[in-house]
Formats: structure tokens, sequence, C-alpha cells
């Protein structure tokens, strides 16, 4: 989601990256799970602001909303305004760029982001919402379809700029999932929809369960990624004007939730269990490694965080989690990468 105020395949290959060439970062972590502890389960290796403000080939370099590991262990990184790099790895340097389009040519609200397993690229677009199947070279293969209810009043009950955010395959590869950030009307606000769809036969997705999802207060949901155990990352974000950023991370477990899909109005009745979720940590609370920040902050680490993949584990088995912040290419916001280590 663009805050105009002021705001999944795992690979070993990234995870083996140490250092970034070239770009300013702040000092890497040793590998216990003490050092530049955020709470008990993440830590924080390094952030780097070596992205920022740059262009790659005449295209600005921020927007970033979303992150994925392909299969060639390349990253890739999503611009809300359509344009789709392909980042190196080791350096973060941008090696490619594709400007995506709907089927009329129109850029689109890009804000998920995932690499399938024949290396087509599946995108959500804010606007209707949509989720599309690209290729490498932005082509559309196919269109997802999404439930009447999903849509933008007043085809549905979603808030334009609301819609899907997150997007992630679960392991196994059979099952997509997307995040709405905020709540549909009629469903009591703080309560968002995950959206999940099946892949058939013919390789297609079809739309399958639907589960709710409680925020904390004032908080939506701008990025979920599926764990190798089938459980779920899920970044919680808000701004406060003259106050900056609130960021969490929650550990969330939606394979004993209640299917919500047949029930139109979400108001906490009874007998609908919504996804459990277990606080990871506030990112605030990490250490700031030097870090500055363009606006008030309650953490000068923070920014406008929205993109997230997961790069691999390190020896202790703790997840490597990569985040991204969307500068909204505004002067008093930052492309900021944070790289932390999660244990789940």
């Amino acid at each position: 989601m663009r805050l105009r105020t002021v705001l999944a395949t795992l690979t070993a290959g990234l995870a083996a990256a140490t250092c970034l060439t070239g770009l300013t970062a702040g000092p890497a972590a040793a590998d216990t799970p003490t050092d530049h502890a955020c709470s008990p389960s993440v830590s924080l290796d390094r952030f780097t602001d070596g992205l920022d403000k740059t262009t790659y080939e005449g295209t600005f370099v921020g927007n970033l909303s979303a992150l994925a590991v392909d299969r060639h262990g390349e990253l890739a990184a999503l611009s809300d305004r359509s344009s789709l790099f392909t980042l190196n790895r080791r350096t973060l340097r941008p090696t490619s760029v594709v400007q995506l389009a709907d089927e009329n040519g129109a850029a689109l609200d890009s804000e998920g982001l995932v690499v399938d397993r024949d290396g087509t690229r599946l995108v959500t677009s804010e606007t209707e919402p949509s989720v599309r199947r690209y290729s490498r070279d932005g082509r559309i293969l196919d269109r997802l379809p999404v439930p009447d209810s999903l849509m933008v009043a007043p085809a549905g009950r979603a808030t334009a700029n609301q819609t899907f955010e997150g997007l992630t395959l679960l392991p196994g590869g059979r099952t997509l999932l997307a995040s709405m950030e905020y709540a549909l009307s009629g469903d009591t606000p703080g309560i968002v929809r995950f959206q999940t769809w099946q892949r058939t036969p013919g390789g297609h997705f079809r739309p399958a369960a639907q589960y709710a999802y409680r925020t904390d207060d004032g908080l939506g949901v701008p990025e979920v990624q599926a764990t190798p155990d089938g459980r779920l990352l899920v970044l919680e974000r808000g701004f406060t004007a003259g106050v900056g950023n609130t960021v969490r991370l929650y550990l969330a477990d939606p394979r004993h939730a209640t299917d919500t899909g047949g029930i139109r109005n979400l108001t906490g009745q009874p007998g609908v269990r919504p996804i459990h979720k277990t606080l990871l940590t506030d990112l605030a609370a990490c250490p700031s490694l030097g870090a500055t920040a363009k606006q008030p902050q309650p953490n000068p680490l923070l920014d406008n965080i929205e993109g997230m993949t997961i790069t691999g584990r390190d020896a202790r088995g703790r997840l490597r989690v990569l985040l991204v912040s969307d500068d909204n290419q505004n002067a008093v916001q930052t492309t900021r990468f944070y790289y932390l280590r999660v244990r789940t």
C-alpha cells in the first residue's frame, strides 16, 4: 500500500551471503542468538540503505513492496509502480528490470510476489484486486479468479488501496495464499481475510479456503510468508504522524482456523476460530546499529517496511529473513533492507 503521508522458493545460496560488496550497511552480527537481539526469537544481523534513491537503466529503484527468491538463488524485488527487478544475491545490485502491466497495458499497484517452481511470477495488484501470472519477461500468462466479496466496492466489499498486500506459496507448492491488508466493509475492523487457492491438475489455481486473521489495533498486514513447516510469518504495520512506524513480526498458524469463505460478516461470532498468532518481535526493540531516520521514528532503524522473504536457514536452524521498506519515492523515507534471523 502506498502510504503517501510519509510513508517462495527457499535457497541456500542467498542464505550464504554474508556481505554486501559496495553497499553501505550496518555491522554484521556474529552467529549467536544474543548478538543484536530484538527479542528471544529474533535478531538483526545488519541493514543496508545502499539502494536508496538510486536508478537502474532509467528506472527508479524504490517503492519496493515485495521480495522473493527465485530458483536460481537470485532475488526478485517488486515495486508497486509495476517494476520487477532482479537483484544480485550478494550485492543487492539490480541486474535486470521488467515493466509489468494489466491486460490493457495499464500500470499495476503491485504489492505481492511469488516466484513459482517453473520460474513464473505471481503478482498481486491492489487495484481490483487481482493475482496474475507473468513470464520472466513480463508477459501475462494467467489471471486467477478472486471471490466477489474481496473486490473493491462497488463490485465487492473491499476498500481501495487496502486489499491484497501479501502473497506466499505454502510448502509443497499446491496452495497459494494472499493476505488482505485491512478489513472488508461489514467485518469488524482489525479482522482481515486471508484467501487461498489450490493448484489444479492443469497448473491453474482455483479459489479455496479463506481464513480470518486479527491484527493489533490500528495495524494492517503488508506481507505474509510461509515457513517450511506450513506456518506463516506475518508482518503487521502502521503509521502515526509525528511518531512514526509500528512494525511487528508474528508467527501464525492457519492449520486449525475456520474456513470463513461462506461467512458474509466477520464480527467475532462464537465458533469462528481465527488464525492463531504469536508475537516474535516488535522491530522497535531491535538495536538501531547506527541507522538514521529522515522523520520521527520510535527507533531510527524503522521505516515503511512492506516486503519480506525467507532466504534459508543458518547453522543453528534459524530462518534467515530479509525485509525491505517502501520509500514511496519520498525524500523523508528510505529504501532499507534488513537481515534478520528468526527462531520459530
